[in-house]
Formats: C-alpha cells, sequence, structure tokens
C-alpha cells in the first residue's frame, strides 16, 4: 500500500498518520402532514394541548358560529306582501355548518335559535321570541347545518360542483321546513306560501350559492388541499 493509500470506511493514510473522516448522515426531508379526507375547515385550527383548551376551543367554535348567524341576521331587508325578509343568515347557517361539521353545525344553530326564542334580540332584524310565522325556516337552519357538515366531512366543500351541490341541498332543507310552517302560521294553502316564501327569494340564494361555490374550494386550495 502506498503512502497516500485510503482504507475502507473513510479512513486515510499518509506517511505514519492515519486521518479518519466522517460522512454527516442526511437529515429526512420534512413533509407536509396531509389532511385527512374527513376533515372541515374549523379541524384546521390549531388544536390545544390540554383537554380544558380542547373543550374551550369546541366551545368558541359554537358560540361564534351562533354569533356569526346572529350578526349575519341584522342584515335584513323587507320583501313588500311578504313576512319573510332577505337575510344573510341563510347563508351563514350554510357556511357555519359546512365549516364546522354536523357535531358543532347543529350546535352552534341549535343555540342561535334557542337564545333567540328565550328573548336574545339577533334574529332578523333584531327580533326575538317563537311566535312569528318565519320559525320554520331558522329550525330549518339546524337541519341545513347537520346536513351540510355532513357533506363537508366527505369533501362536498372542496370543488365548485360539489359545493353546489351542497348549498342546494341545504337551502332545500331550510324551505322543507320554513314555506309549511309559513302555510300552517298564516293559516294558507302550501303554494300560497311557496308565492310568500319560496319563489322571491331564489335569485337571492342563487347569488349566495355562487358565493359559496367560489369561497370554499378557494379556501381549501390556500391551505393546500382541493
Amino acid at each position: 500500500m502506498s503512502e497516500n493509500d485510503a482504507d475502507p470506511a473513510g479512513v486515510s493514510r499518509i506517511g505514519s498518520s492515519v486521518i479518519t473522516t466522517t460522512t454527516e448522515p442526511e437529515e429526512p426531508m420534512a413533509t407536509a402532514t396531509p389532511i385527512p379526507s374527513t376533515a372541515v375547515l374549523a379541524d384546521l385550527l390549531p388544536r390545544a394541548t390540554t383537554r380544558f383548551g380542547a373543550q374551550a376551543r369546541e366551545l368558541a367554535l359554537v358560540l361564534g358560529g351562533a354569533a356569526l348567524t346572529g350578526a349575519a341576521a341584522q342584515l335584513s331587508l323587507p320583501v313588500p306582501g311578504s313576512p319573510v325578509p332577505v337575510t344573510g343568515q341563510t347563508f351563514a347557517a350554510l357556511l357555519v355548518g359546512t365549516a364546522l361539521g354536523t357535531r358543532r353545525g347543529v350546535a352552534s344553530l341549535s343555540l342561535y335559535l334557542l337564545a333567540g326564542m328565550a328573548g336574545l334580540p339577533w334574529f332578523a332584524g333584531g327580533t326575538a321570541g317563537w311566535t312569528m310565522p318565519t320559525l320554520g325556516y331558522l329550525v330549518g337552519f339546524v337541519l341545513a347545518a347537520g346536513l351540510t357538515g355532513a357533506l363537508a366531512r366527505r369533501g362536498a366543500d372542496r370543488s365548485a360542483l360539489r359545493t353546489a351541490g351542497a348549498m342546494v341541498l341545504g337551502n332545500l332543507a331550510i324551505y322543507a321546513v320554513g314555506v309549511p310552517y309559513l302555510a300552517a302560521s298564516l293559516h294558507v294553502p302550501l303554494a300560497k306560501a311557496a308565492d310568500l316564501g319560496l319563489y322571491p327569494y331564489l335569485v337571492g340564494d342563487g347569488l349566495k350559492l355562487l358565493l359559496a361555490t367560489a369561497a370554499l374550494p378557494l379556501t381549501w386550495k390556500l391551505v393546500g388541499r382541493r
């Protein structure tokens, strides 16, 4: 072996000296944690590290959803000849259900409904109570939140087409309760109730649907998953 020969395992000999060289192990590349296919947008918020923190987080989400719906209800425009105003609460209820998931969404909209019936003035136009003919729509919000939340758990808010389908089904759930309740409250036929509380609002519902169809998939795209 010559003076400058190299032994295996990174050991070099120069004359009578031995120089040992080591190779630094490569650090593994960091990989992003995949988002579960059953996740909703609220699940992407930072998780609490304690049981109390987790419970506080869940409560905050439920209260926040109810408060958002109550705030949106104050965006209210009367419709001539109809007891049903145009409000932002329908859109808020559907978004709350989609973003929070079934369990939180139902809890949030149930809180909104029960607190308003108990006297908290956060129904449309700052009203409260349980004798109004539009109460059926508020009950429908709870069903719609549960439905859209369940669909969101199956990825329905991650593409434009599926988001549109979820919003349509959510609106149908609201009308399925609201219109018959309106007919019973006003003592009018179901067809008349549809004239008063369904047909005048379809254009507005379509605009809200387009907004949700653009906003929800875009949000998922921004967080790295469709």
